[in-house]
Formats: C-alpha cells, sequence, structure tokens
C-alpha cells in the first residue's frame, strides 16, 4: 500500500451503513440459462466493478453468447468503513458463491481478476481444480509489497485508516470508483489472505496468462512472478503493460489486456473442442 495520511475515526453503527456508490454497481449480461462459456470477473481490494466492467462489455460485444458476472465485493462500493466490517472469507464467499452459480450451468467457466480479485481468483482455482478452464490475472496480489505492510497486525489495532490506493492510472483524466480510504483492519485482512493463497499456488493447474505492469504503485511486480514460479499450470504466459499502472483495466494498455483475454478463451475453447 501507498504511505498516507491517517485518521483517527472510529466506526459506529450510523456512519456504517453508506449508501452504495454510483457507478459501483454489480454487473452481469449474457444468457440467462445455459452458455458454452461463462466468464466471472472480479476487482480488487477498495475498487469496484466499474474497474472491471469495460473489460466485460469488450468481451460480451464480442461474444455475445458468454454468460458474463461482475460481482460486487462485500463492504466494497461504499465508504472505507462497510469494508472495515469485512474480511477476506466475506470477498472469498461471496465469489465462491457466483462461480457455482456460474458452473452449474456453463460448459466452461473463466475467471479473470484485477490485483486483490486475482488472488481471489487464484483462491478458487486451488479449491476447485478441475472446474476452472483458464485464469487471466492482471497485477495480481498474492504478497507483501512493502516492509511496512509487517506492520498491519500492529497499526490496525490503532488506526483506523489511511488514503486511499484507488486510481493508481497513467492515463490523464481516469479516476476508479473505489473505496475513499483504506480501512486497515481490512487490508490486515488481506495480508492474511495472502498467506493462504501463497501456500497452496502449487495445487493450481488451470491454464494462466498473466499480465502486470512495467510500474505499479500498488501491488509490487514480485507478486506476478510469484504466480508465474509456482503455479503447477503446464500453459503459463506473461504480458508486460509499458503504459499502465494499477489500474490497467482502466488504463493505457486496457485494449491489451481485453484483446489477450479474448484470444486466450478461444485458444483454449479450440483445443478443448
Amino acid at each position: 500500500m501507498k504511505d498516507a495520511a491517517v485518521t483517527t475515526d472510529t466506526v459506529t453503527d450510523e456512519q456504517a451503513a453508506a449508501p452504495l456508490t454510483p457507478g459501483a454497481e454489480p454487473w452481469r449480461t449474457g444468457p440467462e440459462g445455459a452458455a458454452e462459456v461463462g466468464i466471472l470477473l472480479c476487482h480488487g481490494f477498495t475498487g469496484s466493478p466499474h474497474s472491471m466492467r469495460p473489460w466485460g462489455e469488450y468481451l460480451a460485444a464480442r461474444h455475445p453468447g458468454y454468460a458474463i458476472d461482475l460481482p460486487l465485493l462485500p463492504g466494497h462500493g461504499r465508504g472505507w468503513r462497510e469494508l472495515q466490517r469485512t474480511e477476506w472469507p466475506d470477498w472469498y464467499g461471496a465469489l465462491d458463491q457466483a462461480f457455482t452459480a456460474l458452473r452449474a450451468r456453463c460448459a466452461q467457466v473463466y475467471l479473470m481478476g484485477l490485483s486483490m480479485g486475482g488472488g481471489l481468483a487464484l483462491r478458487l482455482a486451488e479449491q476447485h481444480p478441475a472446474e476452472v478452464a483458464g485464469l487471466v490475472l492482471v497485477n495480481p496480489s498474492v504478497t507483501r509489497n512493502k516492509p511496512t505492510e509487517a506492520l498491519l497486525p500492529v497499526l490496525s489495532r490503532f488506526i483506523p485508516s489511511i488514503s486511499s490506493i484507488a486510481s493508481d492510472v497513467k492515463k490523464p483524466g481516469v479516476v476508479e470508483i473505489g473505496t475513499d480510504r483504506t480501512p486497515l483492519k481490512a487490508a490486515h485482512s488481506l495480508s492474511r489472505f495472502w498467506r493462504v493463497v501463497a501456500a497452496d499456488l502449487p495445487t493450481v493447474t488451470a491454464p494462466v496468462l498473466v499480465a502486470h505492469s512495467a510500474e505499479d504503485n500498488v501491488v509490487h511486480p514480485r507478486n506476478a512472478a510469484m504466480v508465474l514460479s509456482r503455479v503447477s499450470s503446464t500453459d503459463k504466459s506473461e504480458i508486460v503493460l509499458p503504459e499502465s499502472y494499477h489500474v490497467a483495466t482502466l488504463d493505457n494498455d486496457a485494449e491489451l489486456i481485453f484483446e489477450s483475454s479474448a484470444a486466450f478463451v478461444a485458444k483454449l475453447r479450440e483445443a478443448a473442442s
């Protein structure tokens, strides 16, 4: 996380019921019934479906038969106090539920995630190795990024939040819709999730495409390197995004991500036919 100013605000019941931020709504498209391909998209920590929707719309425009689901993770899309009340099992549980629903009606399901969303997608692949057709991960978050994050267990007890990590975008004028601040109890829970997902990376066997930014101010490149080196997938590839920061799905290289993901799915579908 970025170094940032802190606040000493505390969470109260009155403050917690924050409204959903416009633009942060969950989104889905495609057939409601059976489909050959299901795509489950997942946003990152403190983010919202806003960062992933252009990706989903790109795939839907070219493949209207795909069933595409982009859920809003618990605690996200509102003020930071809502996120402070949730932990990583809440986020993973919601994604697992969405995956189960897609898997029940789709012949193949592909997972595509940004940042923490990439880590959650990997956890799904660890838990359901035979049911994930492939993964596309953008700047996946699976391990510590800065030495100061080792202090989260202590800091989170005394400092409720720090400034937002949203909108790490190189493209001028782009603002990511995300949580207004970064709640440290939730961040501490994310750090505990890293240990869980990293430990089981060798159990991932699904094909993996990892896209990572050449310069990322939120997630260190060691995350992508760890994924590529530790998963057991025989089909794994890497794309470097030269003109994007962390939220690459809204940045200059977004089209490269979208095109590569569509080609990745097409390649795997052809191989399976």
